[in-house]
């Protein structure tokens, strides 16, 4: 950066890739520099920090501020505020987004708090619980008295995978969740979220992972499963919610992660998906922008970054031996340096955005995946490492090991 003379080289944050509108107005260009500008005060402010108590020629980089963030998951997992009403739908999610941000910090979980989620059905926020609802058959929904949903099925399920004890396993009804799965299924091949429902690439996704981490996966619900993913693959390479859709971040990791699920990687056009990912990283801020002229977003760190991994996976399977293909070290950056909220705790997506448990979850495994799944170093030292996690499930290796142990399923990555 212009006038910051300090032993740490940033990778994000190099002027000469910050971006240059022509001369032109537009608002997209304006919003663009607008964000490279707070996170080039973000960098200085780093700087600044140190400059007074590190010696020259001291070597020191960006610190994760995990008890900070442990609390903010700790406090959010307890009780949540008025202003998360809105959300009453998403209960399992938050019970998911907060588990798995404490599973990647390798926070001890108190057992009264693992215990909640799983001796449901649950109440309602104001007994300051929100982890989610089943209905009697186990078919899991949003909250109490709502359509089971393919999404929160996800959230709740991964929710009581990451938990990990026997106790949380043994809640999850296989025998009715495979019955569910199969009332979504669409004949074309795609899932509907709920019965009667809308389908797209989430759906697909989120049925595939569950029956998957539990064994359930069966011939009909694979069947055509690869062929409507397939088509929802784009001419810039990444995948659309559905058929003739933009590409983008969320909607490509659900495919590429749904097929490697089906072993149907080879279906995948890679070249043009490998070009479409790398472009995605922003060259000024080193975090993922999610869709073609989009600004930079933190939790696109996992979306994005996670599909590379898979596809390195993907290409091993077919005798391509490839590396990672984006900058580990600018992610990382990013998300030290940008994402932090270092006043209350949390993760966010830019840093004029407050922190939450979604940006949280997804910043923190987009941490984990470029401190393991790329040939840079962990920046900061081993002080920032977090869990190692299973890029296909978003889970941490622990949890799906444990998960593999109980209902017999045979590691995929």
């Amino acid at each position: 950066m212009d006038g910051l003379s300090v032993t740490y080289k940033f990778s994000a944050f190099d002027e000469k890739y910050a971006f240059d509108d022509d001369g032109l107005f537009t608002y997209s260009s304006t919003e663009q520099k607008r964000v490279e500008e707070l996170a080039r005060e973000q960098a200085r402010k780093f700087v600044d920090a140190y400059l007074d108590s590190v010696d020259d020629n001291s070597e020191y980089a960006p610190v994760l501020c995990r008890t900070l963030h442990t609390r903010l998951v700790y406090r959010s997992l307890k009780q949540l505020g008025k202003s998360c009403s809105h959300l009453d739908a998403s209960r399992p999610w938050f019970c998911y987004w907060g588990m798995h941000s404490l599973k990647l910090l390798e926070a001890p979980v108190d057992e009264n708090l693992t215990s909640r989620p799983v001796n449901g059905p649950l109440v309602d926020m104001e007994a300051s619980s929100f982890f989610g609802s089943f209905d009697r058959h186990i078919k899991y929904s949003g909250g109490p008295g709502q359509y089971p949903h393919l999404a929160t099925t996800y959230g709740a399920v991964m929710a009581l995978i990451s938990i990990g004890t026997n106790e949380a396993f043994a809640s999850i009804n296989r025998k009715t969740l495979k019955d569910f799965l199969h009332s979504v299924k669409r004949a074309d091949g795609g899932f509907a979220l709920h019965i009667g429902g809308e389908a797209d690439i989430r759906g697909s996704y989120c049925a595939l992972a569950v029956a998957s981490i539990t064994n359930i996966l069966d011939d009909q619900l694979r069947k055509d499963a690869d062929s409507w993913i397939i088509s929802c693959q784009t001419y810039e390479g990444g995948f659309g919610g559905e058929r003739c859709c933009e590409a983008h971040g969320g909607y490509t990791f659900c495919g590429v992660a749904a097929l490697m699920l089906l072993g149907k990687s080879a279906l995948i056009h890679v070249p043009s998906l490998y070009r479409w990912l790398a472009q995605k990283q922003m060259k000024f801020e080193g975090g993922f922008q999610g869709r073609t002229n989009k600004l930079v977003d933190g939790c696109y760190s996992f979306w994005q970054a996670a599909v590379f991994p898979l596809l390195e996976v993907a290409q091993l399977t077919v005798g391509n031996n490839i590396s990672a293909s984006f900058d580990g070290k600018a992610l990382q950056e990013y998300i030290l340096v940008a994402c932090q909220d270092t006043e209350i705790g949390g993760l966010r997506d830019k840093p004029d955005k407050p922190s939450d448990l979604y940006h949280t979850c997804y910043v923190l495994s987009g941490l984990s995946i470029a401190q393991y799944y790329t040939t840079d170093n962990i920046v900061g030292g081993e002080i920032n490492r977090l869990a190692r996690l299973s890029p296909i499930y978003n889970i941490c290796e622990t949890a799906e090991r444990k998960a593999r142990e109980y209902f017999g399923k045979p590691k995929i990555i």
